[in-house]
């Protein structure tokens, strides 16, 4: 019932906000996710368990576009560290 009313309330609020039109809780897990592995860098299993996946190849087949991020900006900052040391 709690999720009906949030529900509720964001498709009477996105509709007023310029940023967002429509979002709903799902999406709100997703953009945990998101933030999770490419802004805090944590750990694949860790978010595994925060997510409740009880296998971790749930957890990358749903994820794993972020996890491409993770290897572009991981390569960045090698390439960087490479030139700062020449």
């Amino acid at each position: 019932m709690v999720i009906k009313l949030i529900t509720t309330r964001l498709q009477r609020l996105f509709p007023k906000s310029d940023i967002i039109k429509h979002l709903n809780l799902h999406g709100f897990r997703h953009t945990h996710a998101y933030f999770t592995f490419n802004e805090a860098g944590v750990a694949v299993k860790e978010i595994q368990q925060r997510l409740g996946h009880t296998d971790i190849n749930t957890t990358m087949n749903i994820y794993a576009h972020m996890t491409k991020n993770m290897e572009e900006k991981a390569s960045q900052q090698f390439s960087k560290l490479m030139k700062d040391l020449l």
